[in-house]
């Protein structure tokens, strides 16, 4: 973690003064590229569906692309960069690249992944040295020889390792093993018995896992017989893996051992021979995080024969690929994850679903390239100043808190401090030279590029904590905090409005659509009910006094009530426990961001902009944030699997706890959007 020493605070203050002065004296009037005003159903009253009156002009104009499962301003942005990774990627075509070089492997992929003839000439060849290794497994040793080799190149299995930070030590890097290996999205979907979710087992049991075996080269009745033997194996797993809320309690998933106790744990598996085989040197202890799903693949390995193994690794193989193999493959595994599961109508084009895919796996060195285009050194002074505009803003919050006690508000601004961002891009690049990609198969390459992505985990192990690293690319429409760390990480284009350039957009959406839904948000999660946990040098460790942890719980359960209240689809309503870290987040950076924005001269001078005051163009801007809508599919999922609510409700649901928003769009009681005062959360 780096540390903000006192000279520096004072010097980001001047320099965000000075940078935010630079936007403040620009002069907005009324004007046609509007990107709030555009977008509003004045049909809708703001006091009835608040979202839907700041978004459903635009939702009513752009009906969800068949190829799509939802569509929003996310979408729109992801096509604005598609369009200038796909110009990145023809030029590296053309070009006579040196061997090694950047654009050689960035023109090379994207070659073999267009080559559609070349793919369906190879069929299955690019995993054959894998299904035959399954093929040879004869014992509880090749099970998990087979399943760390497929563990190495990307193959999610029973095995779910990694090197990370530890939560308790957080400058030590320590091999971490947690619970995996379901096909399904998570155990709910094992064993909940509405009619949406058994109309997706019953596809996945009955037509998706015979098919894709079928498909792997298994006669018919061979792959319905070993289709019968995957499900059982992962509803096994599925009985023994956490739910997701439980998941996001880091002390009740921290079980450091050594790897004796490992061993003790479970007779079956020999873990320092497994580790050499994941091709982890010297581990003499681990963090478990869920010791019964463990202990419940030891006994699985005797539980299950090894042709119900082999069909399981053979499944996991083959679906880990699917979308970079033959056409019957690819649209098969569509057909299930594509249609069932998220009600997409057709596929993308090839050259979309390529570039996502070389995004995901070569994202830095796109990344390079990417920002020298398209994000200004202008651009990212501004939102530099707008982190310490934030922080600035928190600090003042917690100094004005009745709830929490000195020593800890002492303790909160240190921490707080000391929160690292990371603004636009690397300062630091990765270094790709060990990665080699060719033209000759596409599904070649994606195996060489996971596991190379595997490999650079994997030598984390015993080294440094590496600071400058960042875990998304620059061009990725996402932000993050890492408790570990304490740091925000905030992606060049997580600041994109399409269609509009960042010097045209007033501060009044700017503090909505960045400050709040993102800067605040990232920071306030250092302060949620899992990273409040973290202390100021990323370790998991109580500094919060016994009485203000109990006042936070008070607070926080009263957010669980008000989610757990929402209905969304059907009789699906929201997890209040398993959403509360991302709501208190939401919360937090509407509250932090406004307060900010309060200092701004646009707030100040109170001027209008297409009939709408600062203060209701700092809401729309929020809104603006979460523009889209979804698929009923996709709806259903994210209830089960996500830890964020729906953009509709995480939209609706913190305005109502803020008393500004009441005034600035005159809610009154009886409003479908109304709380009693009594009700709304104030946390920080």
């Amino acid at each position: 973690m780096k540390k903000t020493n006192k000279n520096s605070l004072i010097y980001m203050a001047v320099f965000a003064a000075f940078s935010l002065c630079a936007y403040q004296t620009k002069k907005f009037t009324d004007k046609p590229n509007d990107p709030v005003y555009n977008n509003l159903d004045q049909s809708v009253s703001p006091g009835a569906d608040f979202f839907m009156y700041a978004n459903g002009g635009w939702i009513k104009k752009n009906p969800i692309p068949p190829a799509y499962s939802s569509w929003g301003i996310g979408n729109v942005v992801q096509e604005e960069i598609r369009e200038r990774l796909k110009k990145i990627n023809e030029d590296a075509l053309k070009a006579n690249a040196t061997a090694g070089s950047a654009t050689q492997k960035i023109g090379d992929f994207y070659y073999s992944g267009l080559d559609s003839a070349g793919i369906e000439k190879s069929g299955l060849a690019p995993l054959q040295s894998q299904l035959k290794l399954i093929d040879q497994i004869k014992d509880k040793n090749d099970i998990l020889n087979a399943a760390a080799l497929l563990t190495s190149t990307g193959t999610r299995n029973i095995i779910g390792s990694r090197v990370d930070q530890d939560d308790k030590n957080s400058s030590k890097m320590m091999v971490q093993l947690g619970q995996t290996g379901l096909g399904l999205p998570n155990r709910d979907y094992y064993f909940k018995t509405d009619a949406r979710t058994t109309r997706i087992r019953n596809d996945y049991t009955g037509k998706y896992l015979p098919a894709m075996l079928a498909l792997s080269g298994l006669d018919d009745q061979k792959a319905a017989d070993e289709a019968k033997s995957v499900y059982n194996i992962e509803k096994f797993l599925a009985e023994n893996s956490r739910k997701l809320e439980d998941l996001r309690d880091p002390y009740s998933n921290y079980h450091k051992m050594p790897v004796a106790e490992l061993n003790s744990l479970t007779p079956d598996i020999e873990w320092n021979g497994l580790f050499k085989q994941l091709q982890y040197a010297s581990v003499d202890s681990v963090i478990v995080g869920q010791p019964e799903y463990y202990k419940a693949v030891n006994k699985a390995l005797s539980t299950f024969s090894i042709d119900d193994w082999k069909a399981y690794l053979r499944f996991k193989l083959i679906g880990s690929y699917a979308p970079y193999l033959n056409n019957a493959v690819v649209e098969e595994n569509f057909r299930f994850a594509g249609k069932v599961m998220r009600g997409q109508k057709e596929q993308l084009p090839r050259w979309k679903r390529v570039l996502d895919n070389e995004n995901g796996l070569m994202g830095e060195l796109l990344g390079q390239l990417f920002v020298k285009e398209y994000f200004s050194e202008k651009s990212k002074e501004r939102y530099v100043a707008m982190v310490e505009a934030i922080r600035e803003s928190y600090r003042e919050h917690i100094q004005k808190l009745d709830w929490m006690s000195p020593e800890t508000k002492q303790k909160a601004l240190e921490k707080l401090n000391a929160i690292h961002p990371k603004v636009g891009y690397p300062d630091q690049w990765k270094d790709f030279s060990a990665l080699v990609i060719s033209r000759e198969s596409y599904a070649g390459n994606v195996m060489s590029a996971r596991h190379w992505a595997y490999m650079v985990n994997v030598n984390k192990l015993g080294k440094p904590v590496d600071h400058k690293e960042w875990n998304m690319s620059p061009q990725t429409y996402n932000a993050n905090y890492s408790p570990s760390n304490n740091e925000i990480t905030l992606p060049a284009a997580q600041f994109l409005i399409p269609g509009i350039k960042d010097e045209e957009v007033d501060d009044a959406v700017a503090y909505g659509y960045v400050a709040a839904s993102t800067i605040g948000h990232e920071i306030t999660h250092g302060f949620d009910d899992e990273g409040r946990q973290y202390d100021v040098h990323g370790n998991l460790k109580t500094w919060w006094t016994p009485q203000d942890s109990v006042k936070f719980a008070q607070r926080a359960q009263m957010l669980v009530d008000q989610f757990n209240s929402y209905v969304v689809l059907d009789s699906l309503h929201v997890n209040g426990k398993a959403t509360l870290g991302e709501n208190i987040a939401d919360l937090g950076g509407i509250v932090l961001g406004l307060d900010a924005f309060k200092k701004t001269q646009q707030y100040k001078e109170g001027k209008k902009i297409n009939g709408l005051t600062p203060l209701q163009r700092f809401f729309l801007g929020y809104s603006l944030g979460w523009l889209g809508h979804e698929r009923d599919e996709v709806l259903a999922n994210q209830i089960l699997t996500d830890v964020h609510a729906p953009g509709f409700l995480r939209v609706n649901g913190p305005f109502s706890d803020v008393p500004e928003f009441y005034k600035a769009f005159n809610i009154k009681k009886g409003d479908k959007m109304w709380l009693e005062p009594d009700k709304r959360v104030k946390i920080w």
